[in-house]
């Protein structure tokens, strides 16, 4: 058995010199050491030795047992070593390269005007609601009092699905389905998204932005209007502005009145910028026409509300300087690389 012993040490460093990879030393554990290994036999045979013989046996296999244990797990390390070795050559950095400057990205100039119009009236303590892109014909027209024979209805207006669904042309639809939610409460949102309508030109798009504001509650004047949108052009133009309201005509407002700031470029005085009138149109605004109060469950005698709406893109062009609004949406970035 001794001599069994001695051999089985033998073999083992020779097939121990031959090692390439940890598998092949798992793979020895299991030949010297496992169930059927060959240390595990001749254990299994020490049951034939005389009552004598197997103190001094057992001795022996523990020490060959824990010799094959000691130069396996050698032979790992020393494998481990070379191969992280190996790998850190492959992988290795020279730090003394200058660094490369990463390229980041910003925000569009669209969404940083939507951003600052959204700060400004939660400032004012307004809330933010949304609605459906996709839109019911009854949402988008007739609860904005719009009658069957407006123009707007008309088809080289809007993008129609069929005769009952389009793509919104305005953001008033949430509006209307606020007051359907809150109704007898008061209400006090702003409604920014996208919305579509057939123009491309320099000064429109098939696709541009929103935002429109709603009040409904006790003793809402004209006077909250003005105050509320001056407070805004300060806000966005800067505190040197001043705004005018000029009456105009929309179907869901009445009265209603056309929104002016005074110009930026000249201060009012006159130039290219404002046509030489010193005010520059930014948004339509009213006070919510009594019928739509009444479509949403509100009762005129008691609330009264104001309504306005303008276009992200007219905004940003004013307030960066930009003619032409397709540029906005080509994605060319050297132009948004300004912002």
């Amino acid at each position: 058995m001794l001599d069994k012993l001695q051999e089985i040490k033998k073999i083992m460093e020779d097939d121990l010199r031959e090692v390439t990879s940890t598998d092949r030393i798992q793979e020895l554990k299991v030949k010297y050491l496992g169930k059927k290994g060959s240390l595990t036999q001749i254990s299994k045979a020490m049951g034939s030795l005389s009552p004598d013989e197997r103190p001094k046996a057992g001795q022996m296999v523990n020490e060959v047992r824990n010799h094959i244990e000691e130069r396996l797990a050698a032979k790992l390390s020393e494998l481990s070593q070379l191969q992280l070795a190996k790998q850190l050559a492959k992988e290795e950095i020279d730090v003394t390269l200058p660094g490369r400057n990463f390229i980041l990205g910003s925000k569009h100039p669209v969404t940083m005007v939507i951003d600052q119009i959204k700060d400004i009236f939660l400032g004012m303590g307004y809330a933010i609601a949304e609605g459906p892109q996709v839109e019911l014909d009854y949402y988008n027209f007739e609860r904005l009092n719009l009658s069957v024979d407006h123009p707007a209805r008309e088809m080289q207006d809007s993008f129609y699905i069929s005769e009952s669904v389009l793509l919104r042309t305005h953001t008033s639809p949430v509006q209307a389905r606020t007051m359907d939610k809150l109704v007898p409460n008061p209400v006090k949102i702003i409604c920014p998204g996208v919305v579509y309508r057939r123009d491309d030109d320099a000064t429109h798009s098939p696709m541009f932005h929103q935002v429109e504001g709603l009040v409904v509650d006790k003793n809402i004047s004209m006077a909250d209007l003005k105050g509320t949108l001056l407070n805004f052009a300060k806000q966005m133009f800067g505190e040197d502005r001043e705004i005018r309201l000029r009456p105009s005509y929309f179907p869901f407002t009445e009265p209603s009145a056309e929104v002016d700031i005074s110009c930026m470029m000249c201060c009012g005085k006159g130039c290219r910028l404002c046509k030489d009138t010193g005010w520059i149109e930014i948004l339509g605004s009213g006070m919510v026409h009594p019928n739509v109060l009444k479509m949403s469950g509100y009762d005129p005698e008691e609330v009264t509300g104001f309504a306005f709406g303008m276009g992200v893109e007219r905004i940003a062009m004013l307030k960066y300087g930009i003619d032409d609004m397709r540029v906005l949406f080509e994605n060319d970035v050297r132009f948004l690389s300004q912002f």
